[in-house]
Formats: structure tokens, C-alpha cells, sequence
């Protein structure tokens, strides 16, 4: 055989492993932050969505897949092309009162979001028979560890390698064999309700897929990943990833619960009891491949959520920050982080903490903040000061600033009727 026939059928073996390494050195905060909004209250919302209303409510998870992107990808631009984070940005082209509007809220509604991080843990752990107190320490030392110990390169591995327990979604919902037809139908075909208690799923499933911190963490490790200008279309390409893959993600609980839950009138509170009730109905794997991916979501999450707050702080007071740097070069990024840590693990095991009230106060807390950080991204992003032939055209203006508007008005929403029931008057 000649030479050259000889090596063709090696770099036919070799082209799809080398296309593969491509694509994962790609992917990385677009992804990570989009799967963190997936998180125990993400699961929670999408397994009530399918078991109170079937499949009724996929067919907005398409239209959020496109605010997701758009803005994501504006984050992400502005890590890319500025070097910056958000809360740096903020600080240099808007007033100090401002940023301490953000900060304050979105410190007090991310450190309640932890707690009830690694109280998904402790309740995921709990689905196998595993003590949650010794689970909670054991992830919260592990998750620390991780970031204070490790460099960027190894943070992102860990994250994107966390990711993998997602796909045990797509199987549990293949256990509960749907219609497909059917789920088709409702991803294509609008369908609403005037109820409260859709109204309220409705925004509270919005809310939890696009989050305020999600956006900061992207723009933030865009920035430490430091490609600059000529990685930004690498980086374009992870943030419509990241929406695509979470949102089937979402879209395959509702499916999974909608099939099982919905038909026989099963009610969820939370993504443990979702793991429980397909049991019975699509067989203990289906039951342990949803209690997989609650942990997944959960560690994953729980890493996520203190790293984004600690970078959005101390990039707003000018401290030195990054996950490759040691206690030495930023004690106050990497002692803000291990004090949400701990602070978030301490209150988790506190026997009987209310994790679903602690999830509606956040809730609430991030559907104040949504609008205000969106039209802070949008604003910046079309600053040519700042963003120069990378500003925003008229398409990405007008697709930010719908998406601003729409989830405004739902935010508003979503808090009134949160109040009504809390002070008893509300219904549905």
C-alpha cells in the first residue's frame, strides 16, 4: 500500500477527534452559566410547569431560548471586547448609587439563592439514602476548594464536566414515553391562561431562566478567560449554545413530568418531590436520573452563584479578583466567596429552614433586579465609547430591549401577585 494511502484512513480517524477538542475548547462560560439557572428552584419550576400543566407551557421556553442568547451573547461581548466585567462597566459610566442599587440586591438575593443551592444538595443526597448534613460539608469543602485552590483552565474544566449530569433529563424523559406529537404540538402553538396560578408559573419560569446572576458571571469570566476582541466569535458561539442546550434541558423536565405527573393530577413543590413521584410511574431509573441531575444542578450552582456575586463585588469596589489568583493577591475576592460558601452551607443544615419560602423571597428579589441589570446590559452594550464596531446594531437593540420590556412587565407582575398571596388574597 502506498504511503499515501496508508495515512488517509488516520487522519480520517483523527479530523473527528481533533474537530471534538475544537469544539469543547469553545464552550465554557456561555454554557456554564446558562445550565446554572438550571439549578434546585429551576428544576423545581420546570416539574411544576409539566405536572400542573403538561405541555402547556413549552412553547414559551422557545421564545425565552431567544432572550437567553441575545443576552447572553451581549454579556459576553463586553467580557470579550472590554476586558471588563459588569460591575466595572457600571461603575466607570454610571453613578455610585446606582452600582449600590445592584450590589445590595444582588448580594442579599444570591446569598439566599446559595443556601437554597445546598439545600438541593442535601435533598438530592437524601433521594439516595445519603445523610444531607455529611453531603452538604463534603460539597461545600469540595466546591471551595475548587476555586480557591484551582486556576481558571481547571475551574472551567470542572464546571463544564458538571454539565454532563443534565443529560440524564433527555432520559428520564424518554422513560416516560410522552406523546410526541403532542409535545410538538405545544412547542409550535401557543396556548395561555388567565389563572393566577398559571400567570404565576409563567413568570416564576422566566425568572428562573434568566437569571441576574447568570449574566454576570458570563461577562466576568469572559473577561479572566482573556481572548480579547479576536476570540469574541468563539465566545458568541458558547453563549447560543449555552441557551440552546439549557432550555432543551428545561424543556425535557417539563416533558419527563407532564408525561407522568400531569395525566394523574400529581402536584410537586420541589425537584426531590418530582424525583419521588416518576418513580412509581416511570420506573426507580427514571426516579434516579432526576435525582442525578438535581445534584448536578445544584454543586453546580452552588459554585456559580458565590463566584458571580464575589466577582460582580469586588470588581464594583476596584479589589483585585480572579480564581488563578491566591489569598496573597485577592483576599477580598476569595474571603467574600469562602464566606458565601460557608454562610450558604451553615444555613442549609438548619434543621427544618423553610427552602421554599427562602425560594420566593429570592425570587421576588431577582425579579426586581432582572430589569434593572437587562437595561443596564443593553445600555452598555450600545455605548460606542465602550464597545466600538462591536456596539449594538438595531436588530440586537430592538431584540434587547423587547426582551427588557416583556420581562419587566412580568417581573411586575410576578411580585403583585407574590405579595397578593402572601397577605392571603390571592387565588389560583
Amino acid at each position: 500500500m502506498a504511503p499515501a494511502a496508508r495515512v488517509r484512513p488516520l487522519l480520517s480517524r483523527l479530523r473527528p477527534r481533533r474537530t471534538l477538542r475544537l469544539y469543547l475548547s469553545i464552550l465554557g462560560p456561555g454554557l456554564i452559566a446558562a445550565n446554572a439557572g438550571n439549578d434546585a428552584s429551576g428544576v423545581a419550576t420546570y416539574s411544576s410547569d409539566g405536572a400542573k400543566y403538561g405541555y402547556g407551557l413549552l412553547w414559551m421556553l422557545v421564545l425565552i431560548t431567544v432572550s437567553l442568547a441575545v443576552m447572553q451573547e451581549m454579556a459576553a461581548r463586553m467580557g470579550a471586547v472590554t476586558g471588563k466585567g459588569f460591575s466595572d462597566l457600571v461603575r466607570e459610566r454610571f453613578s455610585i448609587r446606582w452600582t449600590a442599587l445592584v450590589m445590595v440586591a444582588l448580594l442579599v438575593a444570591n446569598t439566599v439563592l446559595v443556601v437554597s443551592e445546598f439545600a438541593g444538595i442535601g435533598a438530592a443526597a437524601e433521594l439516595f439514602g445519603i445523610p444531607r448534613w455529611p453531603a452538604i460539608v463534603v460539597m461545600a469543602l469540595l466546591v471551595w476548594w475548587l476555586v480557591v485552590k484551582g486556576n481558571y483552565k481547571r475551574v472551567q474544566f470542572v464546571f463544564l464536566a458538571m454539565t454532563l449530569a443534565f443529560f440524564s433529563y433527555p432520559l428520564a424523559a424518554i422513560l416516560a414515553k410522552p406523546d410526541w406529537l403532542e409535545v410538538g404540538k405545544h412547542l409550535a402553538l401557543p396556548t395561555f391562561q388567565l389563572d393566577s396560578g398559571y400567570l404565576l408559573l409563567f413568570v416564576a419560569t422566566v425568572g428562573t431562566t434568566l437569571t441576574p446572576y447568570m449574566q454576570l458571571y458570563i461577562q466576568s469570566a469572559v473577561a479572566e478567560r482573556g481572548l480579547g476582541p479576536e476570540g469574541y466569535k468563539r465566545e458568541r458561539i458558547d453563549a447560543y449554545v449555552g441557551a440552546i442546550f439549557a432550555d432543551l434541558i428545561a424543556a425535557f423536565i417539563v416533558i419527563a413530568t407532564g408525561a407522568t405527573l400531569f395525566i394523574r393530577h400529581i402536584d410537586v413543590q420541589t425537584a426531590q418531590d418530582a424525583a419521588m413521584a416518576l418513580e412509581p410511574l416511570a420506573g426507580p431509573f427514571a426516579g434516579y436520573l432526576f435525582a442525578i441531575g438535581l445534584f448536578g444542578a445544584s454543586v453546580l450552582a452552588a459554585a456559580v452563584v458565590p463566584l458571580a456575586t464575589t466577582y460582580s463585588l469586588t470588581e464594583a469596589i476596584g479589589f483585585e479578583r480572579g480564581v488563578s489568583r491566591t489569598f496573597a493577591e485577592a483576599p477580598v475576592f476569595l474571603g467574600i466567596y469562602s464566606g458565601l460558601i460557608a454562610l450558604g452551607a451553615l444555613v442549609a443544615m438548619i434543621p427544618g429552614i423553610p427552602v421554599i419560602q427562602l425560594l420566593i423571597v429570592t425570587q421576588v428579589l431577582n425579579g426586581l433586579l432582572l430589569p434593572i441589570e437587562l437595561v443596564t446590559i443593553v445600555k452598555l452594550a450600545s455605548d460606542k465609547e465602550i464597545m466600538g464596531v462591536y456596539v449594538n446594531g438595531p436588530i440586537r437593540n430592538a431584540l434587547g430591549y423587547v426582551t427588557v420590556g416583556a420581562i419587566g412587565c412580568m417581573s411586575i407582575g410576578y411580585v403583585a401577585i407574590t405579595v397578593l398571596r402572601i397577605v392571603g388574597l390571592g387565588g389560583g
